[in-house]
């Protein structure tokens, strides 16, 4: 793909019409950090990172994207991107029926190697009716992102303001070790009515929901080279051991495999 920046992204009028060739394809390349608005198109997304880390805003989640997976986004559903840092990555915009088949919640996954095979082909293509091969190519991208596994890159936020505080201040502070007890005195709440609002509100126990963050925020440092020994003791956890056990439950990898690139299947 050739050096693009944020003149490779594509017409939102294009984005925006539901229907069209089935798929159009844009990439970019943007040397520092870019932050889109909450938006939404008519058309589903898949959107992939060469390079980069992605953070994106749906609902009530907030998603991480990492280099080397990519992220579906159905038709109509309002979302918001900020890149960490440079990135590279690219989309595919898929029309209205194309999208029938395809899921209606948004996820992100590890692309195989036929997926992204049909994918580098398509980011060819310009933007007008497919032939037949194309179609039958475009088709393919479909089944595949049908037949995805979607991984808990996902981090459920909760809407009560008093916790969304406790949310920013750990993200803010993963190896902050402050007990559940310490967090509600700190809000005015229990311990035990804080537990409750924060499993109701993002279907998670506040242990778990820091676990899962700390697994988020350790991904791009680990995808860099960055020691396993280092990450889990700058997340707050005593040993690698402990740092090692929490990543392969959420991830289903070792944090040294996943830094070498391998996602698991």
């Amino acid at each position: 793909m050739a050096d693009q920046t944020t003149s490779g992204l594509l017409d939102p009028v294009l984005a925006d019409t539901a229907d069209g060739p089935v798929v159009l394809a844009a990439g970019l390349r943007q040397r520092g950090i870019r932050r889109t608005a909450r938006h939404r198109h008519a058309r589903g997304q898949l959107l992939g990172a060469h390079q980069g880390l992605l953070r994106i805003a749906a609902d009530d989640l907030h998603w991480l994207l990492p280099a080397g997976h990519v992220a579906w986004i159905p038709p109509l559903l309002p979302h918001a991107l900020l890149s960490a840092d440079a990135f590279d990555g690219w989309s595919l915009y898929f029309n209205a029926e194309a999208c029938l088949g395809l899921p209606a919640t948004p996820r992100i996954f590890q692309p195989n190697a036929l997926l992204q095979a049909a994918t580098t082909r398509a980011l060819r293509w310009p933007h007008q009716p497919l032939d037949a091969a194309q179609a039958r190519l475009a088709g393919v991208i479909a089944d595949e992102i049908a037949a995805s596994t979607p991984l808990p890159l996902a981090l459920p936020q909760p809407r009560d303001r008093r916790l969304q505080k406790i949310a920013a201040a750990l993200a803010r502070a993963p190896e902050d070790g402050r007990s559940i007890e310490d967090w509600a005195a700190s809000s005015g709440l229990s311990g035990r009515s804080l537990a409750r609002h924060w499993l109701a509100e993002t279907g998670l126990s506040p242990s778990q929901w820091r676990q899962r963050l700390r697994v988020l925020l350790a991904l791009p440092r680990l995808l860099a080279g960055e020691p396993v020994i280092s990450v889990a003791l700058s997340m707050g956890y005593e040993t690698p051991s402990a740092f090692i056990a929490v990543f392969k439950r959420e991830m289903g990898v070792t944090p040294a495999r996943y830094g070498k690139g391998d996602g698991g299947d």
